[in-house]
């Protein structure tokens, strides 16, 4: 194995149920983006699509915190994280990545219940004042502005928790947030569309838009995987293996190339759109898979 800038003497035991958080979590963020963004930018008609994005956005997120607390050594002592053990005064502390992130997750999760609770009052007609107040008028658009900063940090947050995190590949470059957050946007623009047509709206501007914006941010995501092996220098070679032919199939071609090509050339008649959002999905898991688990599995 090729000398990497500094190491953990083992690896930090990271698997399947912290790539599934980092999936969802990418989902979560993700989803509540575009919705804001919809929201604060989008026409009128195009409201029904950013009430689906805060629909996704919290259930995801809830999947995220059983996930985490499982994958802890010692689970039962999750809530230290936040809270002093002893003075049960809150605990933060800047300098700790896993406390800021733990922090913004759990903001983030107040504004996507918030958020969660008014797309639902508004499709079922239901009467909740103080949510209706957090999202109408000025009031709204800040609340969703502030909430879409969070969104942000959540889907490249967990980028950066690798990056900042001494092993093999993750520590060997700096754009895994960039990557993550791209991967993110991308795969919730990918949900959002299958779920768009399932709810009856295939045909919408709306949808067509986002699938327009899913092209490019394939495209950006493309461009930055290609960075990424370029940073990482010699270390790249710990993907001349199993790792990197899940890369190139499972996330160039199956997760970007392919849905690109779908898009653009509709090869598969009505299915093309749906098949090619199935398809970014199942790469964005594939890309943080490959991530973990290569460097997981480097022992030294």
């Amino acid at each position: 194995m090729p000398p990497s800038d500094t190491y953990f003497t083992a690896p930090a035991e990271w698997h399947w149920l912290v790539i599934v958080y980092f999936f969802f979590g990418g989902l979560a963020g993700g989803s509540y983006a575009i919705a804001a963004m919809i929201d604060l930018f989008g026409a009128p008609s195009d409201r029904a699509l950013s009430r689906l994005g805060y629909l996704v956005a919290f259930p995801t997120l809830v999947l995220c915190g059983p996930l985490l607390i499982i994958d802890l050594t010692r689970p039962e002592r999750f809530w230290h994280m936040l809270v002093q053990s002893e003075r049960l005064l809150p605990m933060f502390k800047w300098w700790s990545p896993m406390s800021v992130g733990s922090w913004a997750l759990t903001v983030f999760g107040a504004f996507s219940f918030v958020s969660f609770l008014a797309a639902l009052a508004e499709e079922r007609g239901w009467r909740l004042p103080l949510v209706g107040t957090l999202h109408r008028g000025v009031a709204g658009k800040v609340f969703v502005g502030l909430g879409a900063v969070f969104a942000f940090f959540l889907a490249s947050y967990t980028g950066v928790l690798l990056s900042v995190t001494n092993r093999p590949i993750w520590a060997d470059t700096n754009l895994l947030g960039v990557l993550f957050l791209l991967s993110g946007a991308s795969t919730a623009a990918a949900l959002l569309i299958l779920l768009g047509r399932w709810r009856g709206a295939p045909a919408s501007e709306a949808v067509r838009s986002l699938s327009r914006f899913d092209d490019w941010v394939m495209i950006l995501e493309l461009v930055v995987l290609a960075l990424v092996v370029v940073s990482l220098g010699a270390v790249s070679r710990a993907w001349f293996n199993q790792w990197g032919v899940m890369l190139v199939v499972g996330v160039v071609v199956g997760g970007i190339l392919l849905p690109l090509a779908l898009h653009r050339r509709h090869l598969l008649g009505r299915m093309s759109v749906p098949a090619a959002s199935v398809l970014v999905l199942i790469g964005g898991f594939v890309l943080r898979a490959v991530v973990v688990l290569s460097s997981e599995a480097i022992r030294l």
